[in-house]
């Protein structure tokens, strides 16, 4: 008798929606047999499908990577084998508690990438790990792009996470600073489904569209206006803009007087600044300063939009401020065409308050955490400078940091001199290339999401519940899960709380008595509190049997006004339109001589976007980039015909501290002075399993930056606008 084989089963529709970035697509998955078949678009979805796009077509190509790691494979030599959950979790462990013993917590250190921020349960209990260490130690990606945004909201707004949206539907003035939305959609801290084609909807109608970036991108090709500011002087534009406002009596008297305080310090701060000094810096004529800055004032409904083209440079946290002091000072803030708070159907602010962290100097800089975490840039010296809490361990966690920060080079080199790396990761990346463990992560098919902490993200009231689509492979653990299990091991409480190891403990008993796995905790309980504690909207509270109901995701009520005032969390509230901190800075900048390159590097570094890249995680992926998997460096065609270069040509781009090989292309499109390399490239896939040979996929170009340099206020370094020399090969 011979054994029969299962029938295949039959294809089945999941709907969920898309973690790459904030846009959150709705995405309709077709899966067989455990299989995912196809992606496309879920056009039931009522807010979020309309950015979809390639990363998330080929979502599925993650989760079939030749390379994917599938067990937990431990270092033996320069190789790697298979191990089990058990060996690793109690070698990672027992090693971790002796650097404890001997160094302190601190010589425990963590860092997080965006893969993790996008997960709703996977930072939430790596921190609870880190509170269960009591360690200090920990770094994330925020460093590289958005502190200066956490670091003004705290400021002026009280929460590092009171991010105004955009009301794009009734806007008659752009005024997009750092920001290319016709490639990356209306997305950052803020989501606006299908903003760009909102945004152009409005121009057709009448509205002015203006776009402040070093380099014509494809949304300054669509705007009114381009500004083609100098790389990391938009601080100069913007504050003259401000002083154009309150010099000529254009500010909004009321907003003034009664939503914010400050005002007085920003007109002394404005009197003490020259005009034309600051459209030098900027590289605009004064005379289009000012006519930008009376036709911003004038318009019905105007808004600044900043991202992160203003904030990776050392003086971001002044531009990103002075954007906010634009739409403050003009009456931008929670009316029809300018930015308002969407309080979401969940309170993501006051959980914040809860779960913030203790202030904390690093221990070589002696600089604070920024929105929990230290900056990436300080890295490399906290593990290789002797003392207690020097890290002798450390942690990676979905990211890749040597590719993602400054000066890789010198990451890579302070890695390799840990005692203990663990990473945990799809499939093991540039900065995974020491590891002593690899732990297998699960790509977000393969888990349910509830992203209640983005609430207040979208420009409207919306929920949607990420369902899982396929089962992760049979060894490979959900990030959330590693962390709780390695508390365990360790014998250090999670959350930092004590006793919580001991009904996590009984939870699972329970749950394997009953074989009922959802009585087990895990972030699933923490989902059901999230919608038990979401507030009223239009009289009523979201329920689970509700949202279940609605794969596609609810919207849950019409955008409202009137909501900014009472969500900040100042002590009068009010807005704090001039932190003293800022002003100094300012007044600092303004006392410094102009931008001026230094001999040898005459060409300022910068970035662009590109709609099929996701930082550094999805470029070696087959369904993205047809046209080739390598980046280029974009050169103005008057610098290059100095240079003696054409399209085509190999060039050498170095700095004192790298340099890298690769292609150029001559454009019309940067300004002179300026060469543009794309973010996210370089970093080699390893085959830890197979043995095969690394795969590469073009160059990193932040071997090119200084980890010295920073912003002052936001640590973020200056990828942006550092400066480098180019010569033909």
């Amino acid at each position: 008798m011979t054994e029969s084989t299962p029938e295949p089963s039959a294809p089945k529709t999941v709907h969920t929606f898309c973690r790459y970035c904030m846009c959150s697509c709705g995405l309709e998955v077709t899966v067989e047999d455990n299989r995912i078949r196809k992606i496309s678009a879920d056009k039931a979805n009522p807010h979020s499908w309309r950015d979809f796009c390639a990363k998330g077509r080929t979502a599925d190509q993650m989760v079939a990577h030749p390379r994917r790691i599938l067990a937990p494979m431990r270092r033996v030599g320069d190789t790697y084998v298979e191990d089990t959950w058990e060996a690793a979790l109690t070698d990672i462990a027992a090693r971790m508690n002796a650097l404890i013993a001997e160094g302190g917590p601190d010589a425990i250190g963590s860092y997080y990438g965006n893969p993790s921020g996008h997960s709703s349960s996977n930072v939430m209990f790596m921190n609870a790990w880190m509170d269960a260490i009591g360690t200090n130690s920990r770094f994330a990606v925020g460093s590289v792009d958005q502190n200066a945004l956490h670091v003004v909201a705290e400021a002026m707004y009280g929460s590092s996470l009171m991010v105004p949206v955009s009301d794009v539907d009734n806007c008659d003035y752009f005024l997009l600073v750092g920001t290319n939305p016709a490639v990356s959609g209306w997305v950052w801290l803020e989501s606006v489904p299908g903003g760009w084609r909102r945004a152009l909807a409005r121009q057709a109608g009448g509205a002015t569209i203006v776009v402040v970036d070093p380099m014509r991108t494809e949304s300054a090709e669509k705007a009114d206006v381009h500004l083609a500011v100098r790389p990391g002087q938009d601080w100069a534009l913007l504050l003259a803009m401000v002083k154009v406002i309150l010099d000529e009596g254009l500010q909004h008297r009321q907003d003034c007087a009664e939503l914010a305080t400050g005002v007085g310090e920003l007109q002394r701060l404005v009197a003490d600044a020259d005009l034309d000094d600051l459209a030098a810096r900027c590289g605009i004529d004064r005379e289009l300063i000012e006519r930008t800055a009376r036709d911003f004032a004038a318009a019905r409904g105007a808004m600044v939009v900043t991202r992160t083209g203003v904030s990776q440079h050392e003086a971001g946290t002044v531009g990103e401020w002075l954007g906010h002091v634009l739409n403050v000072i003009t009456g931008r803030m929670d009316r029809p065409g300018g930015r308002r708070f969407e309080p979401g159907y969940f309170d993501a602010l006051k959980l914040a308050e809860l779960a913030k962290t203790e202030p904390h100097l690093s221990r070589v800089a002696g600089r604070p955490m920024v929105a929990g975490a230290h900056a990436l840039a300080e890295l490399p010296d906290e593990i290789t400078t002797p003392g207690r809490g020097q890290i002798k361990a450390m942690l990676i966690n979905c990211g890749n940091p040597v590719i993602s920060g400054p000066d890789g080079g010198k990451l890579d080199r302070a890695l390799a001199q840990l005692d203990l790396l663990v990473v945990i990761d799809l499939v093991q990346r540039e900065s995974h290339r020491h590891a002593h463990w690899l732990l297998p992560a699960a790509h977000w098919l393969e888990r349910d999401d509830l992203m209640a902490f983005t609430s207040n993200m979208h420009d409207e009231p919306y929920v949607q519940y990420g369902a899982k689509v396929v089962d992760p492979p049979p060894g490979v653990r959900q990030e959330w899960e590693i962390f709780v299990d390695l508390a365990l091991a360790m014998r250090r409480p999670l959350f930092g709380v004590r006793g919580f190891n001991t009904f996590i403990r009984a939870t699972r008993r329970i749950a394997a008595l009953t074989r009922r796995p959802a009585l087990a905790f895990g972030p699933h309980w923490l989902d059901r509190l999230f919608v038990r504690m979401s507030r009223k909207i239009n009289g009523r509270r979201l329920t689970w049997r509700e949202l279940m109901a609605h794969p596609h995701g609810m919207v849950l009520g019409p955008r409202e006004f009137g909501h900014f005032k009472d969500a900040l969390r100042t002590e009068d509230k009010l807005v704090h339109a001039a932190p003293p901190e800022f002003l100094a800075r300012t007044r600092e900048l303004l006392a410094a001589p102009g931008p001026a390159a230094p001999e040898g590097y005459p060409f300022q570094l910068g970035n662009r976007r590109n709609r099929h890249s996701m930082n550094s995680w999805l470029n070696e992926l087959p369904g993205l980039h047809r046209s080739g998997k390598h980046n280029e460096v974009l050169i103005n065609a008057k610098d290059a015909a100095d240079l003696g270069v054409a399209d085509g040509d190999l060039v050498r781009v170095f700095s004192p501290v790298g340099e890298i090989v690769l292609a150029a292309a001559v454009s019309e499109r940067p300004r002179r002075g300026m060469v543009i390399v794309d973010h996210g490239w370089g970093s080699r896939i390893f085959d830890p399993r197979g043995g095969r040979q690394p795969e590469s996929f073009g160059v990193n170009r932040n071997l090119l930056v200084a980890g010295e340099s920073v912003d002052p206020l936001s640590q973020t370094s200056p990828l942006s606008s550092s400066y480098v020399g180019v010569e033909r090969v």
